[in-house]
């Protein structure tokens, strides 16, 4: 039977299971403070999704069916980083046009026939590739230049690529990116054709499901096709480098090429087909190990054929941000400075990294340039030979680049806002030198370039033209800002002007010399849509995506509310976003999408209120060294722990007024002991850290009881009651047999009078037995004390309860619970909501919900204790407890939680 969706209700997408496992940890945990964007965040109706580009009048008849976002457009206010690729205006000179033909990236909306995605596009010399995300290793469509016959600029944002059978629809998100990307394709067709394949056919790949495809092997590489026909088009899915992967036979007629990052498994059609493919990929692994493209060009420039550090002979290591290459040894030197100082990647295995723009800043610069600046003036006996010791190697390589001891500092270094101003005039310019000079001083890249077109040095050089500029300050656009010779004069922070020397400059926060900035610079008006795991931001309700945030990059969220105000704040490495709506249910919507996203589990009861916090942590047990990463919720005076193993169990600490807890700011970690246990979560960022802080103070000096029940609910719990759900909650959970073994019987009748007369005084001992003769007044005070299901309501129960549709009744459940009289519900609500936290002990009490149910069924209907149904219903009410008592938007999530189940 259908699930009853109200009249108004919309019928949501469901949300797919994750198709990969989260990786443990990130490299850019160190990121400074200074990179981060702070966006604001409203919900308002939604907006109209675009519709596709259409060319020819048979296509107006069939219009092309698009993926509906999953909830409301929300309203965007953020400072914005970095315009999106465009530019290539007719003034541009035609070499800083073909210059700028081999960097193109931006979001664009993508019709391949009647499907519809927004994919994230590069075009990279003789590649067009595009990717679901920008992390992703493997491109969903990848193709060369020299295969498109045509390139049409429709209106609105809108272009279209030809192939000699299909195309493919574009839709940019604002006129200056769809004309960069028209001009760079245009100008990009009179590239060579590839050399044909040297072993090419069909076979078919399990992905998980067996499908047909056709492959070819180019060069180094093995590209996929979806079939022949694609094959001979030149548009492929994706193409895997040889120099990262192995081979091997894992069937009589299959094989396996093995990647760092993913494992493609091949069937052949006879056993020759596998011989002669096994042969061919063999020899092209070989000779792609023995000869990297990237370091043959590279090493045409005999600066980049000795390291840059120690002077080691063909060093295969590179600094993308810094532009210097080097050897292995002092590879692992950079890469002990962090990624925030230097980005470290190999010439032969980081393929993706090394796109055209970025080899050509390398072969024409590369050593020679970034030596200038970095080791201007290098004392010879501090100068590092290839067989200097490791010390040696890091004491040189930090007073290098971290300290900047040898460099050549910028005329202009003395001013921060001089730096930036020549920054922004520089990038227009090939001069890459002066650019390197400006940032190796202090210069950054994120300041504000006060162009409204422009906002920022990397969209000036985009603008320009200048691919090799632009790709400079992309890979330092997320570094820390160097460190400027010391001079004395006004620093301003937060629009306060002191003068200062460099001893009296706090420890954190400010660096000698820096100017610091108010971040909360006006910013550009976006829409957002939740579409499964993205966020997909527009600047207009109809047009096509300028930005996507990937959601599983979120690694905080945190509750803002204050009074009338709906607002939680969304934390990532790099940015932060306030998100705020004028009704609380309208909040609740786009937060529990992002809770079923983010944490590795369900989250059906971690329905968000006031004071609730998020965050993925690293956690240590007491005196222990081992780290374990896992997910903290803070809600209602508990702290949730998800392990990201999936094979472990969550954890729930309850927080009392005798919970302690302690903050280091300067490790970013809490200490929190509760009872006889102690943690320590170690957060990614400090705001992370001093926010879960504010925000566990005030849980833990609010004195709250311990059963959980809905806000601004109607209806009071019978005090006797609410005294032992509190205290079993507290101090039993972990009892055997609790509910189940008997206390003893005189004891527990004299405690159900003392708790008739006195509920908040009488004394309920810790101890076992005690705790036995608590659950079982609890259970004898609700049998002769409270009527949860009235007489006159229990034949309802009774139909739904025989109903065979579970879906149908837990509907049906939901309606019923509605009907009874407020402080039964209530009561009937902090029963069940108790009894599902004590469920979840069920590994160290043996207490099951099916236990639970056959201990409580004769509390709720007397006569029919021996009855199946009302057995299955009674567990139902424990195990569905939030989804039947305290989720507002009961069809969305069971629509969900249907789905989930068809799914499983």
């Amino acid at each position: 039977m259908p699930v009853p969706f109200g009249p108004d209700m919309p019928v949501p997408v469901p949300k797919p299971r994750a198709r990969y496992k989260r990786a443990g940890g990130s490299l850019q945990s160190q990121l400074s403070s200074e990179s981060v964007v702070s966006r604001q965040v409203g919900v308002v109706p939604n907006g109209e999704t675009p519709q596709p580009p259409v060319e020819q009048a048979s296509m107006q008849t069939r219009p092309i069916k698009q993926k509906t976002p999953r909830a409301a457009t929300i309203r965007v206010s953020r400072r914005k980083q970095a315009a999106a690729s465009g530019g290539g205006g007719d003034q541009i000179a035609e070499s800083s046009r073909r210059e700028s033909v081999v960097s193109r990236s931006s979001w664009l909306d993508v019709w391949k026939g009647r499907r519809h995605n927004v994919l994230w596009a590069t075009l990279d010399g003789p590649l067009v590739s595009l990717w679901k995300k920008r992390t992703d290793k493997f491109t969903d469509i990848v193709f060369h230049v020299s295969s498109i016959t045509d390139v049409r600029k429709q209106e609105k944002g809108r272009f279209s690529i030809y192939f000699s059978k299909k195309h493919f629809e574009f839709m940019a998100h604002n006129k200056e990116v769809q004309e960069g990307w028209v001009t760079s394709l245009l100008a990009s067709r009179g590239r060579d054709v590839p050399v044909p394949p040297e072993q090419h056919g069909a076979l078919t790949m399990k992905n998980p499901r067996s499908s047909r495809v056709y492959a070819a092997i180019c060069g180094h590489n093995l590209w996929i096709y979806n079939n022949k026909e694609d094959f001979q088009l030149g548009v492929g899915m994706t193409f895997v480098s040889m120099n990262v992967a192995s081979v091997k036979q894992t069937g009589r007629h299959n094989f396996s090429l093995i990647t760092p990052y993913k494992t493609f498994n091949f069937s052949t059609d006879s056993l020759r087909e596998l011989g002669v493919w096994l042969g061919s990929l063999t020899q092209v692994i070989r000779s792609a190990l023995s000869c990297s493209e990237v370091a043959e060009r590279l090493w045409v420039s005999p600066w980049n054929k000795v390291c840059a550090d120690c002077g080691c002979a063909n060093p295969e290591w590179a600094s993308v941000n810094l532009l210097v290459v080097i050897c292995e040894a002092c590879a692992g030197q950079h890469r002990s400075l962090g990624i925030h100082v230097s980005k470290v990647r190999s010439l032969k295995l980081d393929i993706k990294v090394w796109t055209e723009p970025l080899i050509l800043l390398f072969v024409h610069y590369g050593n020679k340039a970034a030596n200038e600046v970095w080791a201007h003036n290098v004392p010879g006996a501090e100068q590092i030979l290839p067989d200097s010791s490791v010390d040696q190697r890091g004491e040189f390589i930090r007073a290098k680049y971290t300290k900047g001891r040898y460099r050549r500092t910028h005329p202009l270094a003395s001013s921060q806002n001089l730096l930036n101003k020549r920054l922004c005039e520089i990038v227009c310019g090939p001069n890459v030198p002066e650019t390197m000079s400006l940032l190796c001083s202090g210069a950054r890249v994120l300041c504000h370039s006060g162009d409204p077109q422009c906002s920022s040095p990397i969209s000036l050089a985009e603008r320009a033209g200048q691919a090799m500029q632009t790709e400079l300050l992309r890979h330092n656009e997320y570094t820390e800002a160097q460190q400027r010779p010391c001079y004395l004069g006004p620093l301003v922070c937060c629009r306060y002007t002191y003068t200062m020397s460099a001893s009296q400059l706090p420890r954190r926060g400010l660096r000698s010399g820096c100017e610091i900035v108010n971040v909360r610079v006006a910013g550009e008006e976006l829409h957002g849509k939740l579409e499964e795991d993205r966020f997909l931001f527009s600047q207009e309700n109809d047009s096509a995506a300028c930005d996507v945030l990937d959601l599983r990059e979120v690694i905080s969220i945190f509750d803002c509310s204050n009074g009338p105000t709906h607002a939680f704040e969304m934390v990532t490495l790099t940015d932060q976003l306030l998100c705020s709506s004028d009704t609380e249910d309208g909040l609740l919507v786009h937060l529990l999408h992002i809770l079923k996203v983010v944490l590795p589990g369900p989250i059906d009861e971690e329905v968000p209120d006031r004071g609730f916090a998020m965050s993925r942590v690293s956690l240590r047990e007491g005196g222990g060294l081992q780290h374990n990463e896992v997910w903290a919720v803070l809600r209602g005076g508990q702290v949730l722990i998800y392990p990201t193993d999936q094979q472990r169990h969550r954890e729930r600490l309850t927080l009392n007024l005798e919970t302690q807890y302690k903050i280091d700011s300067s490790e970013n970690t809490i200490e929190l002991v509760t009872g006889e246990r102690t943690m320590s979560m170690q957060f990614e960022r400090d705001h992370s850290c001093q926010s879960w802080h504010s925000l566990l103070k005030r849980a833990v000096t609010t004195e709250r009881k311990l059963y959980q029940l809905p806000p601004n609910v109607i209806g009071n719990v019978p005090p006797a009651i609410e005294r032992c759900i509190s205290h079993i909650t507290q101090y039993g959970l972990k009892v055997d047999g609790l509910y189940r073994r008997c206390g003893l019987a005189t004891k527990i009748s004299c405690l159900v009078d003392a708790l008739c007369s006195s509920p908040t005084t009488t004394p309920l001992d810790t101890y076992e037995e005690g705790l036995l003769d608590a659950a079982g007044a609890l259970k004898q005070y609700v049998r002769q004390q409270v009527v949860l299901i009235p007489e006159t309501h229990r034949k309802l129960w009774v139909e739904a309860a025989a109903h065979t549709e579970e879906t149908f009744r837990l509907a049906t459940y939901r309606g019923l619970l509605k009907k009874l009289p407020s402080d039964n519900r209530i009561t009937l609500n902090a029963l069940c909501g108790h009894f599902y936290i004590v469920q979840q002990y069920s590994t160290e009490n043996r207490m099951t919900a099916q236990n639970l149910a056959l201990v409580f069924v004769p509390t709720l209907f007397p006569e029919l204790a021996t009855n199946t149904d009302m057995v299955q219903l009674t567990r139902e009410l424990i195990i569905h407890h939030t989804l039947l008592f305290l989720v507002r938007h009961f069809e969305l999530h069971l629509f969900y939680w249907t789905m989930e189940h068809i799914a499983a």
